[in-house]
Order: C-alpha cells, then sequence, then structure tokens
C-alpha cells in the first residue's frame, strides 16, 4: 500500500485511544450520577477484563496477564496488517479501531490497575453493565471487520490465486519455522529469567523470605508467562510458515519455469505472486524466454536457408 493510505489504516487506531483516554479523564471526575434520558454517567473502577471478567483473579495474576495479552494482541495486529494479502481499508481499518479498543483499556491497567468504566444504558430496572468508549468502539471494529470479510471474502482467499501447496519446499520451510521459533523461544525465556528474578528479588525485600507470599505471587505468574511463551511459539512458527512459503514459491515457481523449458515445453511466463519474495525473477525470467526466442528464430531462418541452397549455411562460401 502506499503512504498516504497506511496513514488512513493508522489514525483509526491513535484516534481511538486518543478519544478513549480523554473521557477518561474526564469521567474520573464524575462524583454522582448524571443522566440524560437512558444515557446515564457514573464512575465505576472494572479490576477485570470487558464486562468484569476475570475480577476474581489474584491481582498479580489479572493485571499482569490482561496488560501483557494487550501488548500480544498489538504485535498481532501488526503482524497481520503486514501479511493480509489485499489493501482492503474497511479490513484494516476496522482492525485498528478494535486494537485501539483495547490498547485504551490496557493503558488503565498499567496506569491504574484498573479499567475506568462509566456508561450505563438503561432504565434502573434494565440496565447495561458499565463500559466506556474504548469497549463501544471495540464493537465497531468488530462489526467493520465482519462486513469487510463478507463484501470481500473472495479477495481474502482467491480460488485462482491460492497455490495448491502451502509446503512447496518442506525441508526449508521446517527449518525457518523452526528457527523463527527459536528465536521467539529465546527472547521469552530471557524476559522470564529476567521479569522472575527481578519480582521474586522485589518481594524479599518488601516481606522477606516469606514462601507463602512468594508462591502467592510467583505461581500465578510463571503459569501465566508460559501460557503467553506457547502462544508466541505458535505466533512464530505461523509467521515462519507465511514468511518462508513466499520465499520458497518463486524458487518453485522458477524452478518450474526452467524445468519446463528442458522439456522443450511451450516457454510459460513465470509470473511471482504479490506480496512474494525474489521479485526480480519476473525480469530474469522474461529476459531468459526473449533470449530464448531470438535464439529459435535464428535457427528457423538458419533451417530456411539450409532448406533452399541444398547446403548447410555454415558451410557457404563467404563472400
Amino acid at each position: 500500500m502506499k503512504k498516504r493510505e497506511w496513514l488512513i489504516v493508522i489514525l483509526p487506531l491513535v484516534a481511538t485511544w486518543l478519544v478513549d483516554r480523554v473521557t477518561k479523564l474526564w469521567a474520573t471526575d464524575i462524583t454522582s450520577v448524571k443522566s440524560h434520558g437512558p444515557l446515564h454517567f457514573v464512575l465505576h473502577h472494572n479490576h477485570g477484563a470487558m464486562l468484569g471478567l476475570f475480577s476474581d483473579l489474584p491481582s498479580v495474576l489479572r493485571i499482569v496477564s490482561l496488560s501483557t495479552g494487550g501488548a500480544f494482541l498489538l504485535c498481532t495486529y501488526a503482524l497481520i496488517q503486514y501479511m493480509l494479502p489485499i489493501k482492503s481499508l474497511t479490513l484494516r481499518c476496522g482492525l485498528s479501531i478494535l486494537i485501539g479498543g483495547i490498547l485504551g483499556n490496557v493503558a488503565d491497567r498499567i496506569v491504574w490497575g484498573y479499567v475506568v468504566d462509566f456508561i450505563v444504558v438503561g432504565t434502573p430496572s434494565l440496565s447495561s453493565p458499565a463500559f466506556n468508549i474504548a469497549d463501544a468502539l471495540q464493537w465497531v471494529g468488530y462489526a467493520l471487520i465482519v462486513f469487510a470479510i463478507i463484501r470481500e471474502g473472495e479477495l481474502l482467499w482467491p480460488e485462482n490465486n491460492s497455490r495448491k501447496k502451502f509446503w512447496v519446499n518442506l525441508s526449508f520451510q521446517l527449518k525457518y519455522c523452526i528457527l523463527m521459533m527459536a528465536v521467539g523461544l529465546s527472547l521469552t525465556l530471557i524476559s522470564l529469567v529476567f521479569s522472575y528474578t527481578y519480582l521474586r528479588v522485589t518481594i524479599q525485600e518488601l516481606v522477606g523470605n516469606n514462601q507463602f507470599l512468594l508462591n502467592k505471587f510467583l505461581v500465578p505468574y510463571v503459569i501465566t508467562f508460559i501460557i503467553i511463551c506457547v502462544a508466541f511459539c505458535a505466533i512464530t512458527f505461523a509467521v515462519g510458515k507465511v514468511l518462508s512459503h513466499r520465499i520458497a514459491g518463486p524458487i518453485y515457481a522458477f524452478e518450474r519455469y526452467l524445468y519446463g523449458i528442458m522439456r522443450g515445453e511451450k516457454i510459460p511466463l513465470l509470473k511471482v505472486r504479490k506480496g512474494d519474495e525474489f521479485k526480480e525473477l519476473e525480469a530474469l525470467a522474461e529476459e531468459i524466454t526473449k533470449r530464448l526466442n531470438v535464439i529459435k528464430a535464428e535457427r528457423t531462418v538458419n533451417v530456411v536457408e539450409f532448406n533452399d541452397d541444398g547446403m548447410n549455411p555454415d558451410d557457404k562460401p563467404r563472400q
């Protein structure tokens, strides 16, 4: 995509996050219920996820895991934006609004340890749970994503643009995927050792060598980190699969192109898929095709001359 189009994609994320922050800062000054018909504003501290989910978990597990989950989703968002096979501004903007809303709540947990909810819709007898602007905009993002998938599904999964084999070079692609996963695993293990040691020493400095408190805080932390590590390794393996396919695919197509020439088949036109690496192979194949056509034409002319004169053109006396 062009720079202007990337700006259009990123702008909804930033705008969603800014609107959410401004409205939450305003909501922190609410001291009583403010009603405007069925719309009510009341300050509520949500210590869980959306609509209060997971609020009963220990704070160290809840805050750390939910905040880290938001960062994990941000990385996943960047990968999806990079790997999407089509421009689809509707789909990309929907993803941006969704992630912008999630990051708004993640920022609350990092800064305050809880999410600020302040909107309630309904009557005293029947009302919605408290939510915020980020929650509302997330549903807008979901709607845009679903709409884009329904409308542009054929572009996302084009029948005539999909390779029949995703593992076109199994040994290379597996090696590439395992290498990517190993790098991801190494990074997470380094982070685990650093953060676990830092957290343990900090707790010991504050409360001494209290095994009960150490287990209370450290065990949930390690469990959560392992879950995130497994998910991260799965993501890196999947990313390695896609990236290796973009490398192996053009090479596989170029090999088929060369084999076709050697078998004397009609010289095909090499076309590298959009998003694949080694785009220069198209120009190289085109140059090879032109050169072969020139050689073929020269041989045809020589054969015609030989048939007309009854002798080999190479044996003709020079003028």
